[in-house]
């Protein structure tokens, strides 16, 4: 009994679901003949067990019909796929984006937009499909950062076509509302707004959407993360400790949120300068690093203060793009490239989901009514969460985003 004698009886045996056998595939290897003895290992595509064992049974009954008394089959096949982000048990209205990036802070002036424009565009840089959502209602910038601003969407049917820049596909308030124009909005129009840009825009089949959400912790962060679930997580702050008091709050949202966390980007994390690319000590460097052990996460990179990274933001020349050998641009890529590794690491485990912060009020009973579920606009721990991330000196909703007194 030779190789080519089960070779040739293992061309009997076809792949299930097709006509080719498992020969003609070329997935038979290791073959170790001895005697009427024979081992030997498949390597197929599939994780099926199904179709393990239907391949086991068809090669053991034609080796037996070829001579063979005792067969060994061994199957290496592909990990059973775990439940991915996009398709985790609670809400997603848009199951067609892989996963979801929320860029959040504590505070507001910290550098959240310029980050969420220069990661996507790192990603998109790296071969990955990357859109791009301003969802910062009240200061809608990126437009201008990504050099889109004044142009205005198509509009496709009752959807609305994203504008496109540096390979990143981008929808923002600010290029539907006209110029300077003030929003006054409350938490409920906040939330419907949110669910509108991901549901209503005609998003293609991303690897990864970067959200760029409002400063603070509340109704939008609160919408966002009961609407899809959230990938990942990150938060952006300055070395001072006034912004890194707020990114704890921001930090601890994301627990609460069941929102896996990334970690930290410490944005203006000490002075390039532009005579000499002497790096200097300003505002603190390193400071995050302690407030990230504290929450179990990483410092993910320092960007430094660089005039080159206001002048591109101001002209819509981003510098991930536009000076990728710079210092900053290779911090933005390298920060990049460990959000993926984090995302990829938080679909292999299949820990993204929003199943545990969807509403419980039930329909037609408002959460701030006294008959309702008390203030039951998500459960108990998501809620507790968010009241310690968020308090406001004045509150004209019940925080449940309903928009009632």
């Amino acid at each position: 009994m030779t190789e080519q004698n089960v070779l040739d009886a293992l061309k009997n045996v076809t792949y299930p679901g097709f006509t080719k056998d498992i020969v003609t595939f070329g997935f038979v290897k290791d073959v170790v003949v001895e005697n009427t003895t024979v081992g030997l290992m498949l390597d197929i595509t599939s994780s099926a067990e199904e179709v393990k064992n239907e391949l086991i049974e068809n090669a053991t009954k034609e080796l037996e019909k070829a001579g063979f008394e005792e067969i060994h089959v061994n199957i290496n096949a592909p990990q059973v796929p775990k439940q991915m982000s996009n398709s985790v048990s609670g809400k997603n209205i848009a199951p067609h984006i892989k996963n979801f990036v929320m860029v959040s802070s504590g505070k507001g002036g910290v550098g959240k937009s310029t980050t969420s424009v220069n990661i996507a565009i790192s990603l998109a840089m790296q071969g990955k499909k990357v859109g791009l959502l301003d969802a910062d209602i009240y200061g809608p910038n990126i437009p201008r950062m990504m050099g889109v601003d004044g142009q205005k969407p198509e509009i496709q049917g009752n959807k609305l076509e994203p504008l496109k820049a540096y390979g990143v596909e981008i929808m923002s308030m600010g290029s539907i509302m006209e110029e300077g124009k003030a929003l006054i909005w409350r938490g409920s129009m906040i939330m419907k707004a949110i669910e509108q840009f991901l549901r209503d825009i005609m998003w293609s089949e991303l690897d990864v959407l970067v959200i760029d959400m409002p400063p603070g912790t509340g109704d939008a962060q609160l919408s966002l993360a009961q609407s899809v679930p959230i990938t990942a997580g990150i938060t952006v702050t300055t070395p001072q400790e006034v912004s890194l008091d707020d990114s704890r709050r921001s930090l601890n949202m994301f627990k609460k949120l069941d929102i896996p966390t990334a970690g930290i980007i410490e944005n203006m994390s000490g002075f390039i300068c532009p005579s000499c690319d002497e790096e200097s000590d300003i505002f603190g460097m390193g400071t995050s690093a302690a407030v990230a052990k504290e929450f179990e996460t990483e410092l993910i990179t320092r960007i430094p203060i660089e005039p080159a990274i206001r002048i591109g933001g101001d002209t819509g020349h981003p510098i991930a793009y536009h000076k990728p050998d710079s210092e900053t641009g290779k911090r933005y890529q390298e920060a990049a490239s460990k959000l993926w590794e984090f995302i990829e690491k938080v679909n292999t485990e299949g820990s993204a989901g929003n199943a545990g912060v969807q509403p419980t009020t039930p329909p037609g009973v408002s959460a701030c009514s006294t008959g309702g579920t008390a203030a039951a606009a998500a459960p108990a721990k998501a809620e507790e969460g968010m009241k310690e991330a968020s308090k406001p000196a004045t509150d004209e909703s019940c925080g449940t985003g309903c928009g009632c007194h």
